[in-house]
């Protein structure tokens, strides 16, 4: 294993000491508390039947709005595409100034440059995957360089992928290296690093790779590619939500949540923003501390949006499309 990250050098000693070595990290994990299924998918039930109302529901729209990474990850992508993608996170309803703009434009290391163009002195953050997204199946020396060149190209995050296979093999050591090794190449870039959750098998294993993604210098943790069923879940998200107020109690430092594919509608949003008002606190409410990782969500918000304020649904014509 590496030293732990210039990130985490501040860790309170046991935590510092669960990343001395493999042994030490693989107790760490293994003593973590185990995750009560029943409870879990119990209480992510629960708060999905929460439902706000006119006021309420505006401004939770539009905090939606703020949070949506608006992604494009298709081998189809061209400059075009991005261009119009990175417009539409500029002004998402061109006829309404007052909508907010999106939290980021997520897309493929070689379109970064074009997405940084586009999006100018926006605010917008440009994010990329890296590390042989999604299946993060390559060498280090290809995820470095792959992390490289994003970061060169001028995005400000980046999303990489762990190795599932050591992940799941109880490799963990491995994992955190190449965690703190994409770090180091990030620079000042913010990391998000995706757990692939549906991969994971067990909600223990989302904790445990929760806290290995934090231990290693995380600054989001994210559930999904979006290219694995199932993505992105309201319980899995919970256990991560929990992880990440557990982490906030322990070293006082925040890490955002960023859950990713599957989540279209307003009502998914919403169900989601009360999840994380309720697990992990108000203060994760921001895009600085929650993301949605997504393409058409931003469309049926806009809609949803329209229907608040006007009394009526507009349709799909009254929006973009992607």
């Amino acid at each position: 294993m590496a030293a732990p990250s210039p990130a985490n050098t501040g860790l309170p000693p046991a935590l510092a000491d669960a990343t001395r070595d493999e042994t030490s990290l693989r107790r760490f994990l293994h003593g973590l508390p185990g995750v009560d299924q029943v409870g879990v998918e119990q209480r992510a039930a629960g708060l999905a039947t929460r439902s706000i109302k006119k006021a309420a529901k505006l401004w939770a729209i539009d905090t939606a709005i703020g949070m949506v990474d608006l992604t494009t990850l298709e081998g189809a992508d061209t400059a075009g595409k991005v261009r119009s993608l990175c417009a539409k996170g500029r002004r998402p309803d061109p006829e309404r100034p007052e909508v907010p703009r999106v939290a980021a434009i997520c897309v493929y290391p070689d379109m970064v440059t074009t997405a940084v163009e586009a999006l100018g002195d926006s605010g917008i953050h440009v994010a990329s995957v890296a590390t042989a997204f999604p299946s993060g199946r390559s060498s280090m020396p290809v995820k470095i360089a792959d992390t490289e060149l994003a970061v060169a190209a001028g995005a400000d995050e980046v999303d990489m992928v762990i190795d599932r296979g050591a992940f799941l093999s109880g490799r963990y050591g491995r994992v955190f290296d190449e965690i703190v090794t994409i770090k180091h190449a990030c620079g000042d870039a913010h990391l998000k690093v995706i757990l692939e959750t549906g991969e994971l098998a067990t909600y223990d294993n989302v904790r445990r790779a929760s806290w290995l993604a934090m231990l290693a210098g995380a600054d989001f943790i994210k559930t999904s590619t979006g290219k694995v069923s199932p993505a992105a879940t309201l319980p899995v998200t919970h256990v991560m939500l929990q992880a990440v107020r557990d982490w906030h109690t322990a070293t006082g430092t925040r890490v955002g949540v960023k859950p990713a594919g599957g989540i279209r509608t307003t009502k998914d949003a919403i169900r989601y923003l009360v999840a994380v008002h309720e697990v992990a606190g108000p203060e994760w409410l921001n895009p600085d501390l929650f993301r949605f990782g997504a393409s058409s969500l931003l469309n049926d918000l806009l809609m949803q949006r329209r229907a608040q304020l006007d009394g009526h649904y507009s349709g799909p014509d009254y929006v973009t499309v992607d």
